[in-house]
């Protein structure tokens, strides 16, 4: 059975300045110290705005905090004279694990097709940079395709993009269930998960996809972030509001404590 180092990623979006991500990060990183959870068992990552990676990655390094942290987007190039771009090769600098490409706020505000974010997942890939590719449906696709097709339709698209090669997250997110406080039952998690899984190994074969860790996002919270994780293909979540308070945050990352045997 491939192990697959479960995820919980916190998506802070634009809710903090730069104060407010440090105090953040210092409260999470001793929060979790306190509660002494294990790292290697759970990995835990923040994604703040731009501004404030430099000053994360200081803190960080300084205090030799087990936290990972990531970018909210990238650009699809490496360089070149493309304006407001955050190239994979800056982030890499800036020691960063991961980027998040494709999330539904991306698609829905900035018109992102799942072509361009396959191609923002290969800048990532090609620097050292691990993306976790977003994929989810509006409550109109779920009505009208059913579940896990949309999901699946862009996945495929966005790793039509990508190399063969190079490790890649994919996050499932009903766009329904964003901010509205309705999160996606443990079994409709897991069957669009399982779905997505499928079309991995069809296009970068079996002992690909059994490595890939696949995330949940969507109103999770410490309250039922232990019905996800119970689920065989469900690997992490992606946090969004709740990762905005370092003790709710730092329960849903220590979820194993939760989850019933």
């Amino acid at each position: 059975m491939v192990n697959r180092t479960p995820l919980i990623a916190g998506n802070w979006k634009l809710h903090n300045d730069h104060l407010q991500a440090i105090a953040l990060v210092q409260k999470l990183a001793w929060t979790l110290q306190d509660a002494r959870h294990d790292h290697a068992a759970v990995e835990v990552a923040v994604f703040p705005p731009f501004t404030d990676l430099r000053s994360v990655q200081t803190l960080v390094s300084a205090e030799k905090f087990e936290l990972r942290f990531g970018a909210q987007d990238v650009s699809e190039h490496d360089s070149g004279a493309h304006t407001g771009e955050v190239a994979a090769s800056m982030l890499a600098k800036l020691e960063c694990s991961y980027a998040i490409v494709g999330h539904s706020e991306r698609r829905q505000d900035h018109g992102e097709s799942s072509a361009l974010v396959g191609r923002k997942a290969a800048a990532a890939v090609r620097h050292g940079v691990t993306p976790i590719i977003c994929v989810g449906e509006t409550e109109a696709d779920l009505e009208q395709h059913g579940a896990s097709a949309v999901p699946v339709q862009q996945l495929r698209e966005a790793l039509a993009e990508l190399p063969a090669a190079g490790e890649i997250v994919v996050a499932y997110e009903p766009v329904w269930a964003i901010g509205s406080g309705k999160a996606a039952t443990a079994e409709q998690a897991q069957q669009v998960a399982h779905a997505l899984r499928q079309a991995i190994a069809e296009v970068r074969g079996d002992e690909a996809a059994a490595s890939t860790r696949i995330l949940y996002g969507g109103s999770v919270k410490s309250g039922n972030i232990a019905g996800f994780m119970r689920e065989p293909d469900v690997d992490g979540a992606l946090v969004g509001g709740a990762s905005l308070d370092a003790a709710e945050f730092a329960a849903i990352a220590r979820f194993q404590h939760h989850v019933g045997t």
